[in-house]
């Protein structure tokens, strides 16, 4: 049985709540056996590595430049795209399920590709709250049970 691939999308710059909130995230993730998947920058995206790379998990960052060595230093496999923005598309395609944490503009363009090609997303204290509707929860556990479920839903 394959892992299954969880993005986790947010802010290269973030709070120290949802830096707290992410790294709580990625473990969980790493825990339960997923593939990290991310932006491979800062904020968010590294926090998020960070606490899957220190449960013994695996992460991959779709980087927006051409270079992969600026990925945030808990990316095992940075994938450097050249794409710039455009690479969030590859974020929500190539992701069984997406969880977002706060974020910006970045973050809203990938929850609405998401949105877009029906890759489940649920925000955790994301920053849209009052501007799309999208599943919530209020606990990073949370937030990873219910992208876990869904992305074995999509495995079927």
């Amino acid at each position: 049985m394959s892992r299954l691939l969880i993005g986790v999308i947010g802010g290269s710059w973030c709070s120290t709540e949802e830096a707290e909130w992410a790294v709580v995230v990625g473990r969980l993730l790493a825990e339960q056996g997923a593939v990290l998947l991310c932006g491979g920058l800062g904020g968010v995206m590294e926090a998020a590595a960070r606490g899957a790379k220190e449960a013994g998990g695996l992460t991959v960052g779709i980087l927006p430049g051409a270079d992969a060595t600026q990925a945030n230093p808990y990316v095992e496999v940075p994938l450097a795209t050249g794409m710039g923005e455009m690479r969030n598309a590859l974020i929500v395609r190539a992701a069984q399920a997406v969880i977002a944490i706060g974020g910006g503009w970045g973050t809203l363009s990938e929850i609405a590709l998401a949105q877009r090609i029906q890759t489940p997303v649920v925000g955790l204290h994301d920053a849209f709250t009052s501007a799309i509707e999208i599943p919530r929860v209020a606990t990073p556990q949370a937030a990873v049970e219910w992208a876990l479920e869904q992305a074995r839903r999509r495995e079927v």
